[in-house]
Parts: structure tokens; sequence; C-alpha cells
């Protein structure tokens, strides 16, 4: 599985580029020969209209919506189930179940995973009870009793597991052909996605309606050591991991982008198996899931097997919204962390979330600072000053269905200061304020932002993952395809306005990691 909980290369949000086009339209597109006219549209009109053409929608009487796009090139489809809950749905001192349940999604069902039900469900509930009593036997600090308390943990275990099909779900997707059989956890949403031959579309209704539809969260306790263990790799024992927990948490007071999508180590070890299905049958209803699928289809008949299949789904109440919203930030905050690393400076500016009337500036203010080595960090800090080995950044950090962070960040050469690299970074930054961007320039970014996008979009599951994200985060599906033209609109007096609006001393988060002396 895939856990977004920092994402140093990711520079450019979802769009679609040109050559994508071509190969979605199955047509040639004159590669960058665009003529922008003063209000923003383009000569790429007529494709984007042609793209949106091939784009059907439904949604069934219990709430779930499907967006199919089709694409005839190839005998092949991708599927995208987005469930509309991350890290920012959990309670607290749960942080992690979302997480948590992606892994055991993967676990099957009552029919698939299982070489006896019944059997494994009376050991399953018997395994629970035993590490209850374990748990709190433990702050007892009886260790003869816990001893003997785990001995029987790890036998009722054992037990459980001869039940188990390892790789089930998984062993039957790639015998039918299917690839890329994955998930991502992310603060905002859990995707799960996979591809298979075009002729295989029912086979993909009967088994992700069944795993969400009838799951059974089987070993548990072996995936929460993973987790755990997964936790201890990226954050614990990892600096810029470290830094980024803690980095969060102070550019943060109230909103949840300030936890860690993993969760936190005690949050997760106390994790239960009802925690996970009471979080489950919260988020899970048919109203929160949303299915994009981009291949060899057709509409019709998708929506006759999506009503057969997903249909069987109960109605649920919708479930509860995030509330809480991040204050207005008055002053500059830092953090400073001594590890065993080299020197590390993180600069932090809030930022509004993706379906604000600015994304796309923001876009092309992070593709202009930060992406690639022809950006102005890159050339100024590694380049011409030599005081960073590393120097990039990116819009939307942790994540953006809610306002957010346009973070930025440089590992310090060897003969520099972490002074040396703040005062750069400022001087790059304030030149956005002061300094006309060049429209050479200005196009050069807006070029790199539809080849980054071409990279993430030049599949059926790219443009999958595209469409369902900005369906649930802007409101429709269709704001992908505006989105490319708000890019070509974007001006160099934009970036000014928006530069001397975000890049002030009290909207900035400060993160220094040194070395341990």
């Amino acid at each position: 599985m895939v856990i977004k909980f920092f994402k140093l290369s990711r520079f450019i949000r979802y769009g679609i580029s040109l050559l994508c086009l071509a190969l979605l339209l199955g047509g040639n597109i004159p590669a960058l020969a665009q003529t922008s006219s003063a209000d923003g549209s383009s000569s790429i009109t007529p494709y984007l209209n042609r793209a949106i053409e091939r784009v059907t929608e439904f949604t069934l009487d219990n709430g779930m919506k499907f967006i199919i796009m089709e694409n005839h090139d190839a005998p092949v489809v991708s599927f995208v189930t987005y469930a509309d809950v991350g890290g920012v749905n959990e309670p607290d001192g749960k942080t992690g179940v979302a997480h948590f349940l992606e892994h055991l999604a993967f676990k099957g069902t009552t029919q698939i995973g299982t070489s006896n039900y019944e059997k494994e469900q009376e050991t399953l509930i018997r395994l629970d009870q035993v590490f209850e009593q374990l748990k709190a036997t433990k702050k007892t600090g009886n260790e003869e009793k816990v001893k003997e308390l785990t001995e029987t943990f790890e036998k009722v275990q054992a037990e459980a597991a001869e039940y188990v099909q390892q790789n089930a779900f998984g062993r039957i997707v790639e015998t039918a052909g299917g690839v890329n059989i994955n998930a991502q956890t992310t603060p905002d949403a859990t995707l799960y996605f996979y591809s298979f031959p075009s002729n295989k579309v029912e086979l993909w209704m009967s088994l992700e309606s069944e795993r969400f539809l009838d799951p059974v969260f089987r070993e548990f306790y072996k995936e929460q050591n993973i987790i755990l263990e997964e936790r201890r790799l990226r954050t614990e024992n990892n600096p810029i991991g470290t830094m980024v927990e803690a980095f969060l948490d102070t550019a943060f007071t109230e909103h949840p982008y300030k936890r860690p999508t993993i969760g936190y180590n005690e949050d997760i070890r106390n994790l239960t198996r009802e925690d996970v299905r009471d979080f489950f049958n919260i988020y899970y209803g048919p109203n929160n899931l949303t299915i994009s699928i981009v291949g060899d289809v057709q509409p019709e008949q998708v929506k006759q097997l999506a009503e057969v299949y997903f249909g069987r789904y109960g109605e649920k109440p919708q479930p509860p919204k995030v509330t809480k919203v991040e204050p207005k930030q008055e002053e500059t905050r830092e953090v400073t962390l001594k590890l065993a690393s080299q020197p590390w400076y993180l600069e932090g500016y809030h930022v509004p979330a993706l379906s604000h009337p600015d994304s796309a500036i923001y876009q092309v203010i992070s593709t202009l600072l930060s992406s690639g080595r022809t950006s102005r960090l890159y050339k100024s800090l590694v380049e011409d000053k030599q005081v960073a080995l590393v120097a990039q950044g990116f819009n939307g950090f942790p994540a953006e269905k809610y306002p957010n962070l346009m973070l930025f960040y440089a590992q310090t050469a060897p003969n520099a200061s972490i002074e040396d690299v703040a005062t750069a970074l400022s001087l790059e930054i304030d030149k956005l304020k002061t300094q006309p961007v060049f429209e050479q320039e200005l196009q050069r970014v807006k070029n790199q932002l539809r080849a980054g996008l071409l990279r993430s979009l030049d599949s059926n599951l790219g443009m999958g993952k595209a469409l369902v994200e900005y369906e649930v985060k802007t409101g429709s599906w269709r704001n992908l395809f505006d989105q490319l033209q708000a890019i070509e609109a974007v001006t160099s007096a934009d970036i000014q306005r928006v530069a001397r609006a975000t890049f002030i001393p009290e909207n900035l988060t400060i993160g220094k990691i040194l070395p341990k002396s």
C-alpha cells in the first residue's frame, strides 16, 4: 500500500495535458501550439470539449456516484474507488485508523480469503478477547500473567492463521489479468485501484462490491505490527519524517492536517478491530464512495452492472464533516530539531484549498520556484550560490481538500549554513513580489506543467484518479479540464498579487534540522 504522508517529489497537481488528450481522443493535437486570448481561453478548447464528451456520469439510488471515460484505443480498463475519508476524519486518539482500514481492505470477505469462515470468526472473537485481557494485565505489572496471556494470544493467533488463504483477493485479480492492484491513504481520502482487460468489467464489479459489502478484517494484529514498523522506518528512524511530523504540528494548531496520516505510535497500538469496524460503518457508505472507470468500456453496460452489484448497498446517513478550521496565523512559527542528519531548512506558507479560484496561480508559483533544474530555487541556491545540495518545494502539503501549505525545503551544502539557505530562499521569494515574471519564463513554466501533467495522466489509471479527485474535492470532474485553461490564463500580475498576500512573515512556519553535536 502507498501512504502519502510526505510527498517530496510531488510538485504539480492533476490536470490534463495536450498529448494525453491526443491519446485519449485518438487524434493529433499540435504540441504546445496555443494562442491564448485575453480571457484565458485558447485553441485547445475544442479538444477539451471532445474529451468532456467522452465522460459519462450517473448516481445510484443509494448515493454512490460513477464517472466513466471511454478510451477504446486498447482493450484495457482502469478502476478507482475513492472513499472520501482520510486522516482528517479520524477521531482524536484513534489516528491511523483510515490507513489501517486500507491495509485490511485487502484481506477478503466471508467468502474470499478463508477456508472456513464460521470457525475463523469464532477464533477471531477469542483473539480479540485475549488481546484486551493482555492489554489490561500489562497495566497491572503482573509479569507472570502477562507471559501466560501472551502465550495464549500467540496460540490463538496461530489458530486463526490456519483458516486464512493468503492474498486470495490479489490472486483472483492477478489470475484474471489484473495489474497494478494497490491503494493509498492521504489526509483527505483513501483510494483503491487496479486495471483489468476490458472483458473483466463484471469480475471487477463483483470483487469490488463484495470487498466493501462483506469485509472481514482478518490478520488485524499482524497488520498492526507491519504498520508500526512502517512508522518506525518512515518517521521515527527517519530525520526528514521526524521533522515533517513536527513541522505540521507547528504549522497547524487546530485543523487535523497537523496529525500524521499513518497515526501516532500509541494510537496505532491501541486500535482494535472494533475501532476499524466502527470507522468503516460510518465512512464507507455508498454516499461517501465515488468510482471512476476509464478505458475500453460501454457506459450503458457499466451502469447496468453497477446497479446489479453496487445497488445492493443500503443507504447510510451522511458521515460527519470536518468542522475544525485553522485560524489565521498571526506570527512566524519555528521548530528546530537536532538529529543524526545533514542540516535541512524548511519553509511553509498557508495557502487556500484546491477548490479556490487562485489554485492555478499557486500551481504556477510552485513550479516557477521549485520544479526541476530550470527552476529558480535550483538555479540560485544549488548552481549559482552553491548554498544547497537540494532546493525544491511543492504546493498542496500535506493535502489540498482544505487550506494547506506551500512547502519549500533545502539540504544545506557542506560549506554553507542554514542561515545562508534561509537568506537565499527569501531573496527568491521576494523577487516574486517585486519583479514581474517575464513572459518567456512564464510560458516555460506553463509548458513544464503540461509535461508534468502528461506523466501523471498518460494512462487510464492516472486519468481515473484525476477525474475522481476533482469530482470530490472541487465539486465536479469538469474542473479538471477547466484547470488547464486556468493555468494558461495566469499572468505575471496574478503571480505578484498572490505572492504579496502569501509570502509574509505572519504566514510563515520555519523548520530546521541541525546535526547532533
